[in-house]
């Protein structure tokens, strides 16, 4: 039962409990990476497992269970805080402390019953992660590739939105495309998008690679080169691109590289 892997399995769930503490404190600027602590060690589960052949269906339960929780609900709780926040009010200088003044403002006024109920949207991701999740456990054909966006590329095309909230309020939120990105009617469209194309039935690649020759791996050595100058041009912008190039390159391999290849 207390394999390598399941305590990494473990280990991820916990970090999905801390990343929605650290939100409800106000705490965007760690919470994000809670998550990401939480993607590590749900990497190395998998890994791990494969490495000393000690799958099982105990530790595929315990993934998707904690899988639930970091890539489910800490997501959707941290985004009900972003959808709180009101950017506009926020003081460099004292950015955390207004966060958390925001959130236990709201917080108070959900249990006087006066209060706005918007953020609660926040709960779309877990809704369509539950149901994501599940599908994935009895679809038998995805052990090569995906089938439908995975919930841990969705958590992280979100994490983008506390990032910048907590790293850029200096530059003020009412210039740009601030005022459309932080507007909560677009966070919940695109949740609701998001959600939809998590229990679709979109064919998505796999970042697994069986040799390191470029023919046969174009798409994924080409997504990972574009990705990499992302991170060094768009910096924190650079992971809801690269979530983005995913689902573009996904497409594109299915539309014209599969198709050349049934040609043939």
């Amino acid at each position: 039962m207390f394999t390598l892997a399941n305590l990494f399995t473990a280990s991820n769930l916990i970090s999905g409990i801390v990343a929605i503490l650290f939100a409800l404190m106000g705490r965007l600027d760690l919470a994000p990476f809670a998550i990401f602590a939480g993607a590590l060690f749900d990497f190395l589960d998998g890994f791990v497992a494969r490495m000393f052949n000690s799958a099982s269906e105990l530790g595929k339960q315990l993934d998707s269970l904690a899988d639930m929780v970091t890539f489910g609900v800490a997501p959707g709780v941290i985004m009900m805080v972003v959808l709180i926040v009101d950017p506009a009010q926020l003081d460099s200088g004292n950015l955390i402390d207004g966060i958390g003044v925001q959130t236990q403002e709201w917080f108070k006024g959900l249990f006087l019953g006066d209060v706005d109920l918007l953020p609660c949207a926040g709960l779309i991701i877990p809704f369509f992660s539950l149901f994501r999740l599940a599908k994935f456990n009895i679809d038998e054909r995805q052990s090569e590739s995906f089938i439908g966006v995975p919930t841990p590329t969705n958590t992280l095309l979100f994490m983008t939105f506390p990032l910048v909230l907590t790293m850029n309020v200096e530059s003020g939120f009412t210039e740009g495309l601030y005022p459309i990105l932080f507007n909560p009617y677009f966070l919940i469209g695109l949740m609701l998008v998001m959600g939809l194309l998590m229990v679709s039935e979109l064919p998505l690649f796999s970042l697994k690679v069986k040799s390191f020759k470029f023919k046969g791996n174009e798409i994924k050595f080409s997504f990972l080169l574009i990705s990499l100058i992302f991170i060094l041009v768009f910096k924190v912008w650079s992971i809801a691109l690269i979530v983005f190039l995913y689902l573009v390159f996904s497409i594109i391999e299915n539309t014209i590289f599969k198709k050349n290849k049934n040609e043939v």
